[in-house]
C-alpha cells in the first residue's frame, strides 16, 4: 500500500493496520533524515500549514511545527489563548479565516472531543487530531507503538501495561486503539476511580495491583495524573497514590524480568515515576520524543500527498 485509507487523522479508530504499517515505514526513513547533519528534505515545499492550538502544549506544538519545518513546509502558529476565540469567534470562523490564507493542513488541539471530526466535515483542508480533549491523541499513540517496535522488534503479541490517570487521558484511549490494531495485549492499572466504567468494552483487561501489571508486562507506559482536568478528588492524597501506583527503582529492580518503561510527558517527577526509573536504561522517553518528530513528519508528509492529487 503505498497511500493512507483516510483524508485526515483524526482518531486511530478511523485508520486500518496497513495506514500504521505505511506509516512506520515512512518514518523509518524519515528518522534517517532527521540524524543526517542537514536534516531538510524538500518534501512539502508547496504546502502551507496551520497550527492551531486551543489548549496549551509545549512539547506536541513543537514536535509539529519541528515536522513541518524538516519537511519544508510553511508553517503558521495559532495560539488561541491570545487570540479572537476570547473574544467570542467560533471554531469555524477562526478556522475559515486561516483558510482563506490558502492553508492546506490544519494541525489541531481543542478542549472539546470530536472538534477534529467536525471541523474535517465543514472545513476543506486535511486536518491532524493533535489531542481533543480527553479523547483522542493519535500522533502521541503511534510514536509509542513505533517507539515499542524499535525496541521490542514488533507489536504483535507483545504485553502492554498503561499505568495511571486512564480516564481523562486520550493518551490512554488512542493507545489501547493503537496497540489492539497491531495485535497487543492491553491492561490499564490505576485506581479504580481513574479508570472508565466500560473500558473492558475496548478488549483490554484492568489490574489494581501495580506489583501484578509490571510483572506480567513487556512494557509499562506510564501517565501523570492529570490535576487540570479534575473538578474533584479521585484518590485521597498524592502520598497515597505514589505508595500505590508510583513506580520505583526498587520495584523495578525487584521484578524477574527486563521491562521496558515509557511517559508522554510531561513527568510528575516523583509521584508516577521517579528521576532514577525515567533517567535509567529501562525507560526510553526521550527516544519517544525523537520518534515524535518521524512519525509526524511521516504522518503529514502521507497526508499531503494526498492533497497534492
Amino acid at each position: 500500500m503505498s497511500e493512507l485509507s483516510v483524508d485526515h487523522l483524526l482518531g486511530i479508530k478511523y485508520i486500518t493496520k496497513e495506514d500504521v504499517d505505511l506509516i512506520f515505514k515512512t518514518a523509518d526513513h524519515f528518522k534517517e533524515v532527521i540524524n543526517r547533519p542537514i536534516k531538510k528534505v524538500p518534501s512539502l515545499r508547496d504546502i502551507t500549514i496551520a497550527n492551531l492550538f486551543f489548549e496549551n502544549s509545549t512539547r506536541t506544538r513543537l514536535s509539529f511545527e519541528l515536522a513541518e519545518k524538516r519537511l519544508s513546509a510553511d508553517v503558521v502558529n495559532f495560539s488561541a489563548a491570545s487570540s479572537s476565540v476570547k473574544k467570542g469567534e467560533t471554531l469555524i470562523d477562526t478556522v475559515n479565516n486561516i483558510l482563506s490564507m490558502k492553508v492546506d493542513m490544519v494541525v489541531m488541539r481543542h478542549p472539546n472531543p470530536g472538534a477534529g471530526v467536525f471541523l474535517s466535515q465543514h472545513v476543506n483542508a486535511s486536518i491532524v487530531n493533535a489531542g481533543d480533549g480527553a479523547h483522542e491523541h493519535p500522533t502521541q499513540a503511534l510514536l509509542d507503538s513505533y517507539s515499542i517496535r524499535e525496541r521490542l522488534g514488533e507489536v504483535t503479541g507483545k504485553n502492554i501495561v498503561i499505568v495511571g490517570d486512564i480516564l481523562h487521558s486520550r493518551v490512554a484511549l488512542s493507545n489501547i486503539f493503537a496497540l489492539k490494531l497491531q495485535g497487543a495485549n492491553v491492561k490499564v492499572c490505576g485506581p479504580k476511580t481513574l479508570i472508565p466504567k466500560h473500558i473492558e468494552k475496548l478488549g483490554v483487561e484492568v489490574e489494581t495491583n501495580l506489583r501484578k501489571a509490571l510483572e506480567w508486562c513487556d512494557v509499562a507506559n506510564m501517565l501523570r495524573v492529570q490535576n487540570e482536568r479534575m473538578d474533584i478528588s479521585y484518590f485521597p492524597s498524592t502520598r497515597e497514590y505514589v505508595q500505590q501506583f508510583g513506580l520505583t527503582k526498587d520495584i523495578l529492580d525487584s521484578l524477574n524480568k527486563e521491562i521496558t518503561i515509557m511517559h508522554p510527558g510531561p513527568i510528575n517527577r516523583g509521584v508516577e515515576i521517579t528521576s532514577e526509573v525515567a533517567d535509567s536504561d529501562h525507560a526510553i522517553i526521550l527516544d519517544q520524543v525523537q520518534n515524535g518528530v518521524a512519525v509526524r513528519m511521516a504522518v503529514i508528509y502521507l497526508l499531503a500527498s494526498k492533497i497534492k492529487q
